[in-house]
C-alpha cells in the first residue's frame, strides 16, 4: 500500500525541494555578492515573511485563488479522474498541471531559508584570503563568485539538502491533505482516521528509513566534495 503511493510523494517533494534549493541558493549567492542592493535588502525579509506562514494556510489560499476563483489549475488529486496512467504526453502534462499548486506552496515556504543560509555562508566565504588572492590576480567577478566563493559556500547547503531530502517523504503531509494529493501524507491521514495501526507504523518506518538513508548518502557525497574530511 505504501509503495503504491510513495512515488507521488517523492515526485511532489522532490520537485519542490530541487526548485527551492536551486533558486534559493542562486538568490543567496547573488545577494551576498552584491550586498546592499535591492536583492539583498528586499528579498530575504520578504521570503522569510512568506515562509513563516504554515503550509496548509498558503495551500488553502492558493487553492482558493488559482483553483476556485480563477480556475487556472485543478483543485485535487494527482491527475484527472478517468484518465488512464501511462507514459504519454496527455497523462504527463495532466500530472504537471496538478503538481503546480502543491509544489508552489512548498517552494514559497522553504525558499527563504535556502536563500538566507546561502547568503550568510557566502558573506563569510567572501572574506577569506583566497578570495582576495583571486581578485588580486585579476579574475573576472563572475568566475570568483561561482568557481571560488560559491563552490565552497555550497558545502553546508549539501548537508541541508540531504536532511531535507530525507524529510521529503513526510514533509508534504499537510499539503497533500489540502490538495487530496495521493501521497503517503494523505495515506497517513486516512490510516489515522481508520485506526489502521500497522499502516501507520509502516509509514513512520518508511519516513525514518528515508531520513537515515539521506544522511548516509550525504556523508558519502561530502567526502567527494570536501577534501578536508577525507582520511587516507
Amino acid at each position: 500500500m505504501i509503495g503504491s503511493q510513495i512515488g507521488w510523494t517523492l515526485l511532489l517533494g522532490g520537485v519542490a525541494l530541487v526548485i527551492a534549493a536551486v533558486l534559493g541558493n542562486l538568490l543567496g549567492i547573488v545577494a551576498a555578492w552584491r550586498r546592499g542592493g535591492v536583492l539583498d535588502s528586499a528579498f530575504p525579509p520578504l521570503l522569510i515573511f512568506v515562509g513563516s506562514f504554515p503550509y496548509f494556510w498558503l495551500a488553502m489560499g492558493a487553492l482558493y485563488l488559482f483553483g476556485v476563483s480563477l480556475g487556472w489549475f485543478p483543485m485535487r488529486h494527482a491527475y484527472d479522474v478517468g484518465l488512464t496512467p501511462g507514459f504519454n504526453g496527455e497523462f504527463l502534462s495532466n500530472v504537471v498541471t496538478h503538481l503546480v499548486l502543491p509544489a508552489l506552496t512548498i517552494v514559497l515556504v522553504s525558499i527563504g531559508g535556502w536563500m538566507l543560509g546561502m547568503r550568510n555562508t557566502m558573506i563569510a566565504t567572501a572574506a577569506e584570503d583566497y578570495i582576495t588572492m583571486a581578485e588580486a590576480k585579476g579574475l573576472s567577478p563572475s568566475r570568483i563568485m561561482f568557481r571560488y566563493a560559491a563552490r565552497n559556500a555550497l558545502l553546508p547547503s549539501v548537508t541541508n539538502f540531504g536532511m531535507a531530502l530525507g524529510f521529503v517523504v513526510g514533509g508534504a503531509l499537510l499539503t497533500e491533505v489540502v490538495f487530496a494529493y495521493p501521497g503517503i501524507g494523505y495515506q497517513l491521514l486516512m490510516a489515522v482516521q481508520g485506526l489502521d495501526y500497522p499502516l501507520m507504523q509502516g509509514i513512520f518506518l518508511t519516513i525514518t528509513a528515508a531520513v537515515l538513508l539521506a544522511n548516509f548518502l550525504v556523508d558519502l557525497v561530502y567526502v567527494r566534495l570536501d577534501p578536508r574530511v577525507r582520511v587516507r
